[in-house]
């Protein structure tokens, strides 16, 4: 088909390459969450970043179901790597906290000059949010910096 890329993947559900995302998927994801906030509003653009992280991070979802914490963990720290950022990882098999100096998307889309959407912050809240569900587990976005994307996260077991 004229126009058409074919790709196949050895795993099934990726955005990413060997080389990690594409640094522009950031630029047209904060594009895309400005334009349903701006349309539609702040619950519409929750909505939407929960619902594709069902989806897309289900087996995520899964893993931290059967293997705790250690699963976000793993997962973080290889999105991270890939984009050649500093995080540090605190915590047990109950609680993880997360620190982000300085959010790698953030700063692609700032150095591309592009504008980084009002509610970008949202890819972290509502994401993670939407991971923890269904699993022993709650997230919290402690801290956030709107310029950088340092951020502080805790992942904790939830009462029982």
């Amino acid at each position: 088909m004229a126009g058409t890329v074919l790709m196949e993947t050895a795993e099934p559900n990726t955005l990413s390459s060997a080389e990690g995302v594409h640094k522009d998927f950031h630029a047209a994801l904060s594009a895309g969450i400005e334009y349903l906030d701006q349309h539609y509003g702040e619950d519409a653009v929750r909505e939407f970043l929960r619902d594709f992280a069902k989806s897309y991070y289900a087996p995520l979802n899964r893993s931290l179901r059967h293997r705790g914490l250690s699963a976000l963990r793993d997962h973080i720290g290889e999105a991270y790597s890939r984009e050649g950022a500093e995080v540090v990882f605190r915590g047990n098999d109950d609680e993880l906290r997360v620190e982000v100096p300085a959010c790698p998307a953030v700063a692609h889309i700032r150095h591309a000059g592009y504008p980084v959407a009002r509610l970008f912050r949202e890819t972290l809240g509502s994401v993670y949010a939407a991971v923890c569900d269904g699993t022993p587990f709650a997230f919290e976005l402690l801290e956030y910096d709107d310029a950088t994307g340092r951020s502080i996260m805790r992942f904790h077991r939830r009462p029982q």
